[in-house]
């Protein structure tokens, strides 16, 4: 049996044997882009309608075969394997083989990225988020030895740190911030006065609401609140910086050229965080116990002099110089999820999105729990 399918003018398959038997497909003319539904439906069709027990594919006569033409045939060739018919390429011209030579065979036998959703049990989501917890948690303490390893290697060598840089990431994250730092604690400021002198001037209380608010402000409230402004302002920025860089091979480049990338894109923000976010702090807590003063002024017919010897009195020095050290722990912990953030990325915008999301939420969590544990560490101090 010998048949000549002329589908278009650009390819013809030429079929030569019977059905259940030794069958010889004779392609010629193009196999590219343009025609490869086309030629990939009737490869399919014949394939089906022929069952043959053995299949031979001749390339004498193909003028011109592209990596698409390429992946039918070899898409043919998983389809027969898979029927268990012994498929051969024979007559494959130098230009075509090595066409055929640049796709991963193996590739095609693997399901497809995007596959069709399947239901988890409970026991399989848990299991699947304790691994990713595990591997996430690996990953974040290999690049704190090598973070903590650049900033010893910064402080015994000065002139190593690219301080122009320094200075920007300042600018950045601590002059640009001081606006919206000092209008979120003025208004915490007078929230919590306002709130706590409803209570308070039950009890004829209301000079008290100067020791609450002066208390809140310095020991907790000033340091947390900078650092999840900054963890929102700063650390998202620097996943998004570094992760770019990623997506772009810029960071591939660097260390191409010998420079190691953590020394180089995370210790001068890293040291920007840890100069800024104290003197931030500082200056949201100013800002704080002036939001209570005015409450205190206006609403609780308290002196300016009354109100500020009742905060000066509620303030320990102990208690603001360990308030600046954890602001300053809080500000490496912020630069650094966000640069381990953005070096993690892979693939294209969206994963640096995902990134940016994961350095927020991550600093902020890690924030909260390491000021759980100076809670704890100093009330025994103390």
């Amino acid at each position: 049996m010998k048949a000549a399918l002329a589908l278009d003018q650009d390819y013809a398959i030429n079929l030569a044997g019977e059905k259940g038997r030794e069958v010889t497909l004779a392609l010629s003319g193009r196999l590219a882009l343009e025609n490869l539904h086309r030629f990939k439906t009737e490869l399919q069709a014949l394939l089906t309608q022929m069952s043959p027990a053995k299949l031979t594919v001749d390339l004498a006569r193909v003028d011109y075969l592209d990596s698409a033409g390429a992946l039918a045939l070899l898409e043919l060739e998983s389809a027969a394997q898979a029927k268990a018919i012994p498929l051969t390429f024979t007559q494959v011209h130098e230009e075509a083989q090595r066409i055929m030579g640049l796709i991963d065979r193996q590739a095609l036998s693997q399901p497809p990225l995007i596959s069709a959703e399947r239901s988890e049990g409970l026991l399989e989501q848990v299991g699947e988020a304790s691994e990713s917890f595990f591997d996430d948690l690996v990953n974040l303490l290999t690049f704190l030895g090598e973070l903590l390893s650049a900033l010893g290697s910064s402080l015994l060598n000065p002139r190593s740190v690219r301080w122009s840089d320094v200075f920007f990431y300042m600018k950045r994250a601590g002059v640009e911030g001081l606006p919206i730092v000092g209008l979120i604690a003025l208004l915490l400021g007078l929230i919590i006065a306002f709130m706590s002198s409803l209570q308070l001037k039950q009890f004829g209380a209301n000079i008290y609401v100067a020791s609450l608010l002066a208390v809140a402000m310095v020991e907790e409230l000033g340091p947390i609140m900078t650092a999840i402004l900054v963890a929102g302002r700063s650390g998202s920025a620097f996943a998004a910086e570094i992760g770019t860089m990623k997506v772009n091979e810029e960071v591939d480049a660097l260390i191409t050229m010998g420079f190691d990338p953590v020394k180089f894109l995370a210790v001068p923000k890293v040291l920007a965080a840890m100069i800024v976010v104290p003197i931030l702090t500082i200056y949201a807590m100013f800002f704080g116990l002036l939001g209570g003063l005015i409450i205190g002024v206006l609403g609780l017919d308290l002196t300016v002099y009354a109100y500020v010897q009742e905060t000066k009195r509620s303030i320990e020095l102990f208690s603001l110089v360990s308030s600046l050290i954890k602001s300053a722990v809080f500000a490496a912990l912020v630069a650094g999820i966000g640069c381990q953030r953005g070096f993690q990325v892979q693939g294209g915008a969206e994963a640096v999105g995902a990134a940016t999301t994961s350095a927020v939420v991550a600093g902020i969590f890690l924030i909260i729990v390491t000021d759980s544990a100076f809670a704890l560490v100093l009330h025994y101090i103390r």
